[in-house]
């Protein structure tokens, strides 16, 4: 059984933000599997016209997987003209807390 400090330190915080268009959640998604991740959770939302998903991604393929899909993630971000940040959930929560 993985210890919380393992599992937090494969997951990541991905955020994507833009003007709603179809394929959005099916390219990132798409790149997400491709890259051996597990989506843990995820939100999303339109508010007038633009598209927020928010996702829990737990990565399966180590740290080489980070950087493999983060560059994945910057390429699409030009493709669907969205914003895509990914972090690492420990900083994510650091820079986040109450």
């Amino acid at each position: 059984m993985a210890t919380e400090d393992t599992t937090t330190n494969n997951r990541v915080i991905i955020t994507v933000l833009g003007s709603d268009r179809p394929g959005i959640v099916a390219a990132v998604t798409g790149a997400l599997a491709d890259g051996q991740a597990n989506i843990l959770d995820i939100s999303q939302t339109i508010l007038q016209g633009t598209f927020t998903m928010t996702m829990l991604v737990e990565l399966l393929g180590g740290s080489e997987s980070f950087s493999a899909i983060k560059d994945k993630l910057d390429a699409l971000q030009e493709q669907l003209g969205v914003q895509i940040t990914m972090q690492r959930e420990d900083v994510f929560r650091f820079m986040y807390r109450l």
